[in-house]
């Protein structure tokens, strides 16, 4: 019976330094150090966002997060609308500029 303890202790043992030492070679299996609390990696321009900018967002993963197929559908949906309300924006203050240098033209 006693041997049977000794074993039990021994191989705790051994399995503990083991652990310990995987644990100090190999590290917690991270590239880089955890984000803060409350941080994103996630970086947009501040200012002209075009459909590409969103297309490479790409979000924290999580244990119970958004299903990313769904996230990139919605981004490259969003990005396809952006590009083209621009070039909209962009047609309109063509033609008013058109328009302006016109009427400054016409006598």
């Amino acid at each position: 019976m006693t041997t049977a303890l000794i074993y039990l202790v021994v191989m705790l043992l051994v399995a503990a330094v083991v652990f310990l030492l995987a644990a100090v070679v190999f590290g917690r299996g991270e590239e880089l150090a955890p984000l803060p609390p409350g941080s994103s990696p996630t970086r947009l321009p501040a200012e002209d966002i075009t459909g590409e900018d969103l297309q490479d967002v790409r979000f924290q993963l999580v244990l119970r997060g958004y299903k990313m197929s769904e996230v990139d559908w919605v981004m490259r949906r969003l990005g396809a609308e952006l590009d083209e309300l621009r070039a909209r924006v962009a047609e309109l203050e063509q033609r008013e500029r058109e328009r302006e240098s016109s009427a400054e033209g016409a006598p």
